[in-house]
């Protein structure tokens, strides 16, 4: 039985193109003056077409890993402060919801479901995220790539939040739009379910993942019947 359903953010929760594309975006005017070269294409984002490229590091990789790839190619710029740029730009983010999010968590909710949140985003800005629209209330567990469990694909924030519902990680599923986050769940001993609100394909996603979805809007049904057979 799935009794609890831990979730990715961007991608998943939030549309990616259009939630991250405008972070990336103002991140790139942000460092303009202290950039040597086309930042835009270290970082797989083309600014005009608006769109990533599939091995863009903004997709999948935490924030640290994010910074360790850009500060190479900035003038005078330490490692704090680019960090401090990047959460501030974040926090403030115009995240796209993917479906009507109260909804679709507040209806998990109802059928008893435990709820998490796992990002390579920093804790920080994903709870204004979440705050943002309207859902912090419904997570019982909220954990980011600073937030002491490390990032995916390592299983830390996905065991953590079996530690805090005391739930075995067989009865918990992992929802992303990624193969980090898909691996993440089968390195935590989670089923994973992949989502097609990310740039990854269905032809991605299948071959690790236990059902790809659509949206998050379906998930409900699918556990209904992952749960009844």
């Amino acid at each position: 039985m799935i009794k609890a359903v831990i979730f990715d953010k961007d991608g998943t929760l939030f549309d990616f193109r259009q939630s991250w594309g405008a972070w990336t975006l103002a991140l790139l005017d942000r460092l303009a003056p202290v950039t040597r070269g086309d930042l835009g294409q270290v970082l797989g984002f083309d600014p005009v077409g608006f769109s990533f490229a599939r091995d863009s590091a903004i997709i999948a990789h935490t924030s640290f890993e994010i910074a360790d790839l850009i500060l190479p190619h900035l003038d005078g710029v330490s490692m704090p402060t680019l960090l401090q740029i990047m959460n501030d730009l974040g926090t403030s983010a115009p995240m796209v919801p993917a479906v009507d999010l109260p909804l679709v968590l507040a209806g998990l909710k109802a059928k008893g479901l435990a709820l998490g949140l796992a990002t390579n985003d920093t804790e920080g800005p994903a709870r204004a995220h979440l705050g943002g629209a309207g859902v912090t209330h419904l997570f019982d567990f909220v954990a980011g790539c600073d937030s002491g469990f490390g990032g995916k694909p390592e299983p830390g924030q996905l065991l953590a939040f079996a530690a805090h519902i005391q739930l075995a990680p067989a009865q918990i599923a992992m929802v992303g739009d990624s193969l980090h986050d898909l691996e993440a769940a089968r390195r935590a001993g989670m089923k994973a379910v992949g989502v097609l609100t990310g740039p990854a394909t269905r032809a991605d996603l299948a071959p690790q993942a236990d059902v790809v979805l659509a949206t998050i809007a379906e998930l409900g049904a699918w556990i209904d019947g992952f749960n009844r057979a």
